[in-house]
């Protein structure tokens, strides 16, 4: 099956052929570095990592980029209420992204470029549109001519007369038409500036993303990325200076994944009800977060609660329990046939799913359907050998879509195994000998310490609680 991809500039799904055959070029829209990043942030990073990994599974040489907006607006105000320069305001919560990425296995990008360090990448651009009567100058700002781009709207569809509707205009004086956007803004007094041909100042939000784009992946990429709430006017906005600046469409398909939804609303600072990212993994593992994500297709909205969470940890304690080695001695016959035949049709499975649109979802229920049938043979004796065939399936699987399936030991997890073995070992033996007391006993301290003990045909098992 051919991958297809849902592309919000057409409205359709589109056969996905990249622009140089074997190879992607991905820009996804990072965060304005301000404040904590929140799980909103972590859903974008994991869609798109997905999205990269499978492309990698399916053999492309995928070139990523995602950005910071370390010069902005709001950086600028909480660095005055703060009293910290912005610019290690910005830096550190940087630093602190990358390693809230490295926890939830979001792979490093290709380049993570800054708008500080793509200024004279800007100022070309800007000087292009300005040279083409795209953009004017007025008072040290320069504006884009959003009436000179004929197809404005496209992606949104929407019509400049209904353009402003609900979005925040700027009505600085000077503008030409109330539709046009910020390309350079002049400095304001105590705001951190450049040099430009307009007098000091700094970049206009939309500007800088075409700008990076154009540095590190050429004129035309194969896919942009971000959160629907980005459509307009950002990605809108981003369109219409490329495609002006280069007289070439800028992008092949437009990607766009759906908020993360608590208690029926849209997560946002203004509502106040974020979860940042450390703090929902100060309680919870990085892979019930993905899991989550993956349960749901991306471009629909996700419901985060409790409740949610609570079901993803036993979606994901029922994946790793298919991972529990069997004891059986089982080589052949039907039970060891039919083990074979769910782990060869498992992979076929997955990329139909994946290959529609990344339906992680579908490529899910694949894996569920490996693991009934896993769990089905560890129960029929299957030998361990035969098992670990279609468990290396499994965890092939899984992995393409960055779930780790090895729970992570707390603590001295790792050195206390060999003891938690010698114990279950013990317990079975006190159930041979029907010393039921003492074996519900060992049970149940096992439990208060952490560890799941769990009767199967081929013996007691056991497993590290969630």
């Amino acid at each position: 099956m051919t991958l297809r991809v849902y592309n919000t500039l057409t409205r359709r799904e589109e056969p996905f052929e990249t622009l140089e055959p074997g190879v992607v070029r991905m820009y996804v829209c990072g965060p304005t570095v301000y404040d904590r990043a929140h799980v909103g942030h972590a859903m974008s990073a994991i869609v798109f990592d997905i999205v990269r990994r499978y492309l990698e599974y399916k053999g492309y040489q995928v070139r990523h980029v995602m950005n910071f907006t370390d010069v902005d607006d709001k950086i600028i105000r909480r660095a005055q209420e703060t009293g910290e320069d912005p610019f290690a305001l910005a830096n550190r919560y940087i630093e602190e992204f990358k390693r809230q990425l490295a926890q939830l296995n979001v792979l490093t990008p290709t380049v993570m470029p800054r708008v500080s360090e793509t200024m004279r990448e800007i100022i070309a651009m800007v000087q292009g549109l300005e040279r083409a009567s795209f953009a004017y100058r007025t008072d040290g700002d320069v504006y884009f001519r959003v009436r000179k781009d004929a197809d404005y709207g496209k992606l949104s569809r929407r019509k400049l007369e209904d353009a402003v509707s609900g979005t925040r205009v700027e009505v600085e004086e000077g503008k030409e038409d109330p539709n046009d956007f910020a390309l350079w803004k002049a400095q304001k007094p105590g705001e951190p500036a450049w040099d430009s041909p307009w007098g000091p100042g700094r970049p206009g939000w939309h500007i800088e993303c075409s700008a990076m784009a154009l540095k590190h992946l050429g004129e035309q990429i194969d896919i942009h990325g971000g959160g629907n709430d980005l459509i307009f006017p950002h990605h809108e906005n981003e369109i219409a200076q490329s495609e002006s600046y280069t007289g070439k469409p800028f992008a092949r398909y437009w990607m766009h994944n759906g908020m993360l939804q608590l208690s029926g609303e849209k997560m946002s600072k203004s509502l106040g009800n974020l979860v940042t990212i450390d703090e929902f993994l100060a309680e919870h593992e990085a892979d019930v977060l993905r899991l989550m994500i993956l349960g749901s297709h991306y471009r629909k909205p996700l419901a985060f609660s409790d409740a949610v969470i609570e079901d993803t940890k036993r979606a994901l304690a029922r994946l790793r329990g298919a991972l529990r080695p069997g004891r059986g001695t089982v080589e052949s016959g039907p039970a060891v046939e039919r083990l074979q035949a769910a782990a060869q049709a498992a992979p076929a499975a997955f990329e139909a799913a994946m290959d529609d649109d990344f339906n992680t979802a579908a490529a899910l229920a694949a894996l569920y359907d490996l693991v009934t049938e896993i769990n089905r043979a560890r129960d029929a004796g299957v030998s361990p050998a035969r098992l670990g065939e279609a468990q290396a399936v499994l965890v092939k699987l899984a992995g393409v879509l960055g779930l780790r399936l090895e729970a992570p030991a707390a603590g001295a997890g790792a050195e206390a195994a060999p003891f938690v073995d010698l114990l279950v070992e013990l317990r079975s033996k006190l159930r041979a000998a029907k010393q039921w007391a003492l074996a519900d006993e060992v049970r149940d301290r096992l439990l208060a310490l952490g560890v799941v003990v769990e009767d199967t045909r081929e013996g007691s098992v056991w497993r590290w609680k969630e």
